[in-house]
């Protein structure tokens, strides 16, 4: 059976005491689709010896920690529905001007929240001028937000998970943002929520959904439209592809030529050793999809990440360029694949650990988030197009349920959304960078006055929200402040609105 962007995932010591369920969805026999993370930074591979992401507790004392007893299932009147989990946010209250001024949310994603605390910029380089409360809320499920009790008791099978899923995530936030503004007595504070790619379109689907507690929505590198069928499978990796074009065309033909040079030296006797030595594998290769796969899933980070001042995919293609002819086209791409991961004894195949995102976000892609992502012939990479009975079957096997490939667009909307959103929604920011290869499935035009992209042609994942460097290109420097200006008009109408309503007689 032919499947579509697959992969192997390898237990780690970490999750040993799962149940067998739960193991099976993740033995390294399993197959599940191959759906390109969403988190804001490319930080969601953990590897054995990598530091451990800086906590919460580890910040300044500005941040606040908070925890939130957050009901179970929002949308349900059994008694089990009543159940609760503590929630985690954080609150940095420094620049807090208090009563009215503004509330800063971020909106946690398919993480543990510690990690976006020490990255996401956006909220502390604007706090100041807007004298805005901070808040960052962690989705549930994730880091320190598990319901049941414990990870294990939440991941068990299908009816635990089954409240893990992005409706009951954003009434997770909309309670919380009640909750604060009542804390704070800032029930009259108009609230910007700012997300990051999945959080990116949980933000823009909150303002949808919760208009009456969001005044307004960042969503950064949100590929909303990359549901069903609405942008084509291939966008992603055509993207990918024209990235690595644009840094160097003799880099993309080296890499459009060496799967089949892969695949010739695989077919000899002793080829997989032959690949194992080349490649500096960390353990011997079974077969020569896991040197296709990691090579591809590391083409696709790079130009999905390839932020300022580094630039991946130039280091990657300045590499292979730079190599030395008489190794040929592996030793080409080898030299790429060394640049990209410095200070490695082995490249290929290291003991990783299963992270959170690697767990959760199976989860979510087999439930609701079905972005139907493929390769045609027109790539750089070996075609392998979707198959979304395929991905139906792989996720039954994995979890006894089948996802739900229309879902996001029957709940949030897709289809026209030109005409949809023109006619009710209001105060989205869509913003994209056009080398990010999810801008594919963004929204890059104008949709009306209050709803707008605002694009960067160099600009990659989600680049905008992260914390501002003296580095930052002017274009970067020039996207941010659009962005901040269009907020500033819509706190400036919102307190005029409110202004006005004040002095008409009850």
């Amino acid at each position: 059976m032919k499947t579509s962007r697959i992969i192997s995932w390898h237990l780690c010591l970490q999750f040993l005491s799962l149940p067998f369920l739960f193991f099976a969805v993740f033995s390294s026999a399993s197959k599940l689709n191959k759906i390109p993370k969403l988190s804001p930074t490319g930080h969601h591979e953990t590897f054995l010896h990598d530091p451990e992401t800086p906590t919460a507790d580890s910040l300044s004392e500005d941040y606040e920690t908070f925890f939130y007893n957050q009901t179970l299932d929002h949308f349900n009147y059994r008694p089990e529905s009543y159940s609760t989990f503590r929630q985690r946010y954080v609150v940095n209250s420094k620049y807090w001007g208090g009563s009215n001024a503004p509330i800063f949310a971020y909106l946690g994603a398919e993480a543990p929240l510690d990690g976006d605390l020490s990255v996401i910029g956006f909220l502390t380089d604007n706090a100041l001028e807007f004298k805005a409360l901070q808040i960052y809320i962690e989705h549930r499920y994730y880091g320190k937000s598990i319901p049941y009790g414990s990870r294990e008791e939440a991941l068990n099978n299908a009816s635990t998970l089954g409240y893990f899923n992005s409706a009951q995530a954003i009434a997770d936030y909309a309670e919380i943002l009640l909750h604060v503004k009542q804390k704070f007595h800032a029930e009259k504070s108009p609230v910007i929520v700012i997300g990051g790619s999945y959080g990116g379109m949980l933000a823009s689907w909150f303002r949808l959904k919760y208009p009456h507690i969001a005044l307004g929505a960042l969503a950064s590198s949100a590929p909303i439209l990359y549901f069903d069928n609405i942008t084509s499978q291939d966008g992603y990796y055509s993207i990918v592809t024209k990235d690595f074009i644009e840094a160097s065309e003799s880099c993309y033909k080296i890499i459009k030529k060496s799967w089949s040079e892969i695949d010739k030296v695989a077919a000899l006797p002793n080829g997989l050793s032959l690949l194992s030595k080349k490649f500096h594998t960390c353990r011997p290769l079974k077969k020569s999809s896991e040197l296709k796969d990691h090579l591809e899933s590391t083409y696709a980070t790079a130009a999905q990440y390839n932020h300022p001042p580094r630039y991946p995919v130039n280091v990657i293609c300045g590499a292979i360029d730079g190599a030395n002819n008489d190794d040929g086209i592996l030793g080409k791409i080898f030299a790429g694949l060394a640049s990209y991961r410095t200070n490695r004894t082995c490249y290929v195949n290291q003991p990783r650990n299963l992270s959170e995102t690697d767990v959760g976000w199976n989860w979510q892609t087999c439930s609701e988030m079905v972005i139907p992502i493929g390769i045609s012939n027109n790539t750089m990479f070996p075609a392998s197009p979707f198959e979304l009975q395929d991905f139906i079957n792989e996720c039954k096997a994995a979890y006894d349920v089948p996802p739900r490939p229309h879902w996001v667009t029957t709940y949030y909307g897709g289809k026209d959304i030109k005409l949809i959103l023109r006619r009710f929604a209001s105060n989205i920011i869509f913003s994209n960078g056009l080398r990010d290869p999810y801008s594919s499935g963004g929204v890059l035009e104008n949709i009306s006055k209050s709803v707008v992209a605002v694009t960067t042609t160099k600009g990659s994942h989600c680049l905008d929200i992260l914390q501002a460097k003296e580095t930052d290109p002017d274009w970067l420097v020039k996207q941010r402040k659009v962005e901040v200006n269009i907020i500033k008009r819509w706190i400036a109408q919102y307190y005029f609105d409110l202004e006005v309503l004040r002095k008409i007689p009850s």
